[in-house]
């Protein structure tokens, strides 16, 4: 079920919270007290965007596939890891806060694209809509709806680079032990760091 845009506002504001406290005392918020879909169930990511000079270039994004916990709950663990657990990047410094721009994507639970053809499988992505997870034994990987449309890729590029993601030749979507799952995302941005928080229409290109 979809959050309303007060919701989104919600979920938004307590990563950034959760952020800034985790950095300040090395300890999470206590979540607030909130009801109803917030309380629900839900797999959620938060991206980190900084942006400097007219720039945005991703600075963490950690989540969790899988509804797991509620979501108020999994957003703020998964905001703090994003700030500071991602492998790629150096932890958060509190002083980034101000050019850091937050993004929080709600998902669905993942379902299994079930096709003999494996050739057919790009019929059934939507670029913009839906989100891909590729998993053959311990490799998997996860791309998020937004990704494709930021890199101008098709369908069968959105395989292949979710099939690399997972640390598999980009071609491996085309074996049938490779499971292919696909969710979408509900995705709410603040339009600018610590600003207003928008919900992005799907299919939209971020910055």
């Amino acid at each position: 079920m979809s959050l309303s845009k007060d919701e989104g506002s919600v979920v938004v504001s307590t990563a950034r919270k959760a952020i800034l406290h985790y950095l300040n005392t090395a300890r999470r918020i206590t979540p607030p007290e909130v009801s109803g879909r917030l309380r629900e169930k839900r797999g959620v990511f938060v991206t980190l965007n900084r942006v400097k000079g007219g720039v945005r270039a991703l600075r963490g994004c950690i989540g969790y596939p899988l509804p797991v916990m509620p979501l108020i709950e999994a957003t703020i663990a998964a905001a703090i890891s994003a700030a500071v657990e991602d492998p790629r990047f150096p932890p958060v410094d509190p002083s980034e806060l101000g050019e850091i721009q937050l993004e929080v994507s709600v998902l669905t639970r993942p379902e299994t694209i079930h096709e003999g053809d494996r050739r057919k499988l790009p019929k059934h992505v939507r670029v913009g809509v839906d989100g891909l997870i590729a998993e053959s034994g311990f490799n998997k990987g996860l791309l998020l709806p937004q990704v494709p449309v930021e890199w101008g890729w098709d369908a069968e590029e959105f395989l292949g680079q979710t099939c690399l993601k997972a640390g598999l030749p980009t071609t491996s979507w085309l074996e049938m032990d490779v499971k292919i799952q696909r969710f979408q995302a509900q995705i709410f941005e603040e339009i600018e760091p610590g600003g207003e928080v928008e919900e992005r229409p799907l299919g939209a290109q971020g910055c």
